[in-house]
């Protein structure tokens, strides 16, 4: 929007880089211009301003599909001013020589003209589509042939205009149709998200089966070692019972060789001793040969004597004591012989002995 400067008599504008100012003086053209700043009269200056800046312009529009579909398309226009001069001519944009605003609405004319000329060239492109194909078509195609169709429109160049572009956003249904239409692809995402469960499941069941065969073969691999332990346990539990087998009967055959030069020995020496108390007796014997009947029945009496036990207390009588004399003295008439002494009468007198 152009800048007005008020002065007694006199006003100064100043435009802006994006605005073409034109300036009428009885009915002709005295300036015109983008980016202009001049004084002018306002009694006698007829001003306007054209914006020749890139503009986009918003629209929806509705059109039908071949079988008889009710469509929505969201679409942007982009345009611009390149004939200021022929625009100024067909729309109003006067200014206020005050205050600079626009006297009319020459934008909003503009929206319309090109709202009413999109609106049917869309409808118009669309109408040869069925529902599918304009849901499902790529939208820049479709907004390149309503881009030129505008700039082929006379009514567009005629009023000073210029179309740059036109995008179509989206295309869409209504929301019954859509879901309608979003079935099949949502089934087929469904039964491709489901196989792929399906899959997953499936790898998941054939690891989990590798990991169940895995761990069989371990557990066979060990019954396999645990056998073959067993068997060599067996092995050297058979080949110690076997060495202490051995051990043992070597440890009794020594043991009975030792009890047989043990006994042979024995045998050897009492076989010795006996012959040396042979000999020996034989000499006593021979001994004994001369000596008196006397003096044996005197050593057998010692010899009797030592193989009779210890005794404390021995009491001998006379009667006693003249028996065992007259058995020990020859000529005497036995033990029926009466050794009392003649003309002696009464008790006879008793000798205690003690011997130890």
């Amino acid at each position: 929007m152009a800048t007005i400067t008020t002065y007694p008599f006199v006003r100064h504008l100043r435009a802006t880089p994006t605005a073409h100012v034109i300036q009428l003086r009885q009915g002709r053209t005295k300036r015109s211009g983008t980016g202009l700043a001049f004084w002018f009269r306002p009694l006698a200056a007829v001003l306007s301003e054209v914006p020749v800046d890139d503009r986009e312009l918003p629209l929806v529009a509705h059109a039908r599909t071949a079988d008889l579909q009710e469509v929505t398309a969201q679409v942007t226009v982009s345009f611009r001013f390149t004939q200021p001069e022929l625009a100024a001519v067909r729309l109003d944009f006067g200014i206020d020589p005050r205050t600079g605003s626009w006297t009319a609405s020459p934008l909003e004319q503009v929206a319309h003209l090109l709202g009413e000329l999109a609106s049917g060239h869309v409808t118009d492109a669309l109408a040869g589509l069925t529902l599918r194909e304009a849901v499902g078509t790529a939208t820049g195609p479709l907004g390149d042939r309503v881009g030129a169709a505008l700039r082929d429109d006379p009514r567009v160049s005629d009023t000073g205009l210029a179309v740059l572009g036109v995008r179509i956003r989206s295309v869409r249904a209504d929301a019954d149709l859509e879901r309608a239409l979003q079935t099949p692809a949502r089934e087929a995402a469904q039964s491709e998200a489901d196989r792929s469960t399906y899959e997953r499941r499936a790898l998941a069941v054939e690891r989990e089966r590798a990991i169940a065969e895995n761990e069989l073969a371990n557990r066979i691999e060990l019954a396999t070692r645990e056998k073959q332990l067993v068997a060599e346990e067996g092995a050297n539990a058979r080949a110690r019972a076997e060495e202490a087998a051995a051990a043992a009967l070597i440890e009794e055959r020594a043991k009975t060789e030792r009890q047989h030069l043990e006994t042979e020995s024995l045998a050897e020496a009492t076989r010795t001793q006996g012959e040396a108390d042979g000999a020996a007796e034989q000499a006593r014997l021979a001994a004994f040969a001369t000596v008196s009947t006397d003096v044996l029945h005197a050593l057998a009496l010692r010899e009797f004597a030592s193989q009779l036990p210890s005794v404390g207390q021995l009491t001998i009588t006379p009667d006693l004591l003249t028996d065992a004399l007259a058995q020990l003295t020859p000529g005497t008439g036995g033990p029926d012989h009466d050794t009392a002494t003649p003309g002696r009468r009464g008790p006879p007198q008793e000798r205690t002995r003690r011997t130890h």
